[in-house]
């Protein structure tokens, strides 16, 4: 079968001088180091403070886990592959790399869902799931996760041995079973991520509807009784009050929106108050889009266009140079470096736990 080359012949048969391989190596290490750091940072804040120790952090420290696991297990080997252009470490180490590189990315991928999952029914579903939303719960979410990681990169182990023995110098992944490429794309990527859109697509739109409720609810409730009437709304709607929520929760922007802001009692002019309620809860729809943006844009931009590029290979549509191939699989490992800034950075708790950590280590 013939294959459409989709990179230049003469980028695939350039080789490497010193110079530029010493640039890669510090680029990359640079990278690792920092996920490193950075997840390691999320699992020692979750795992020393109390106010963290919550299912839904839970979940955070697990995906941080993973991407350290990314980190130290992952990214070295890949350097060294990159920076030598041939593969010296054997057999079985290859194996080895290969299963870990595939369970621990897809890992981290299937995290991603389950948050979204986790963050769609604690916002729809607020007074039910909160009774669901145990550790067990979360243990079980994430002993699944890894199940479905495991089932993902487990079968080219049966197939792999005949390739790589005749090509001991490299260790890649081998693209001649159409169908597991097919199974293991869409079971590491397109279909979580068809998963994600359509759950952050009604995360964003009950969180709208939810700041609409709430001033129109706060427009038209009597002033005498709006402090009862904002407590008893904030029960029905199955929310809570902001005294009440922990703000380490990774969806407090969607989440603030139910919080009970009172109505000042002394207010007299109805209409400005309207007027300036409708304003923040369209300044907190917009934050609460561009989180979800970056949330999103980050995910999709680091891993699309690996597994795009890993489903027309493996299709036989064309190939690629290992240049092209080593910069896309990097652009996806740079999502665990993302994932850490991105699922703690909006919440005042993992704040206040860094802190204390930068000042515990600058003490020592």
């Amino acid at each position: 079968m013939n294959f459409t080359n989709c990179t230049a012949e003469t980028i695939a048969n350039k080789s490497k001088t010193v110079t530029e391989k010493m640039l890669i190596s510090l680029a990359l290490a640079v990278i690792a180091t920092l996920t490193t750091l950075l997840n390691s940072a999320v699992i020692i804040a979750i795992c020393t403070t109390k106010k963290l120790h919550q299912p839904a952090n839970y979940l955070i420290c697990s995906l941080a886990f993973t991407d350290f696991l990314v980190a130290i297990l992952v990214m070295p080997l890949s350097i060294a592959y990159i920076v030598m252009d041939t593969w010296a470490l054997g057999f079985v180490i290859c194996e080895i790399w290969l299963s870990v590189d595939m369970t621990c990315c897809t890992c981290s991928i299937l995290h991603l869902c389950v948050i979204a999952l986790d963050r769609y029914w604690a916002i729809t579903d607020a007074i039910e799931y909160a009774r669901k939303r145990t550790v067990k719960r979360a243990a079980l979410m994430i002993l699944t996760v890894w199940t479905i990681s495991v089932f993902i990169s487990l079968p080219p182990l049966f197939w792999r041995n005949h390739h790589n023995l005749n090509t001991p110098n490299r260790c890649v992944i081998q693209h001649d079973h159409v169908i597991y490429t097919i199974y293991s794309t869409f079971g590491a990527f397109y279909i979580p991520l068809t998963l994600i859109l359509i759950l952050y697509y009604r995360i964003y739109h009950a969180a709208k509807s939810l700041y609409q409720k709430r001033g129109s609810s706060r427009h038209l409730s009597n002033r005498s009784n709006d402090s009862q009437n904002s407590f008893t709304h904030c029960k029905l709607t199955q929310t809570f009050c902001v005294s009440e929520f922990s703000t380490s929760d990774p969806t407090i922007e969607f989440e603030k929106m139910t919080a009970c802001v009172r109505t000042p009692p002394y207010d007299t002019d109805a209409d400005l108050t309207a007027d300036r309620q409708q304003q923040i809860s369209s300044s907190r729809e917009r934050k609460a889009a561009r989180i979800l943006g970056l949330i999103l844009g980050a995910f999709m931009l680091s891993w699309l266009p690996f597994f795009i590029k890993e489903l027309i290979v493996g299709l036989s549509l064309c190939t690629v140079s290992p240049e092209v191939a080593d910069f896309l699989t990097w652009l996806g490992y740079v999502n665990s470096l993302i994932n850490p800034l991105l699922y703690t950075s909006f919440n005042d708790d993992f704040k206040i736990a860094f802190k204390k950590l930068i000042r515990c280590k600058e003490h020592s």
